[in-house]
């Protein structure tokens, strides 16, 4: 069975930081490489740019990780989306590895 994994997408990469790493202390997960987007619509939210935060491990544990990253992400610039995937397929979890944080 492949690991859980969680995704935490929130405004900016400052906040991304610090959600991973409270949620990485908060739980026996790993991080796989942050994503972004710029959304049309980027100058009216709270920060122009949404990243994406992903952990990897158990359910129990990247749910926890997620819950943690929320709460330091909703004290900050805040929370866009989050979801739990218990068990990802094979083409999923290639996907995982894809960012544009890596392109110009």
């Amino acid at each position: 069975m492949a690991e859980a994994v969680g995704l935490l997408e929130v405004f900016g990469l400052s906040t991304a930081f610090l959600a991973a790493d409270a949620g990485c202390k908060a739980a026996n997960v790993r991080l796989e490489v942050f994503d972004k987007n710029k959304p049309a619509n980027a100058d009216a939210l709270p920060v122009p740019l949404l990243v994406m935060i992903k952990f990897r491990g158990s359910v129990e544990d990247v749910t926890a990780a997620v819950e943690a990253g929320m709460r330091v992400a909703e004290a900050t610039t805040g929370v866009v989306q989050h979801y739990v995937i218990a068990n990802p397929t094979e083409d999923c979890q290639k996907m995982l590895k894809i960012s544009a944080l890596d392109k110009k």
